[in-house]
């Protein structure tokens, strides 16, 4: 159960980051490969920063 709760936030992170609109699109680019490679520290990271930079 926990699992797929874990894999349903990572889903929708990776959505939330590729449906955001940014100043540049290089940053969705970054904050993909962030979400991505490090997948736990990124989604976390994501709602704390990331969704406060987008437009």
């Amino acid at each position: 159960m926990l699992k797929i709760l874990g894999f349903l936030v990572y889903a929708y992170t990776i959505y939330d980051v590729v449906t955001s609109k940014f100043a540049n699109s290089n940053d969705r680019l970054v904050w993909i490969l962030i979400v991505v490679l490090v997948p736990l520290l990124g989604t976390i990271f994501w709602f704390l920063v990331g969704r406060n930079k987008r437009l």
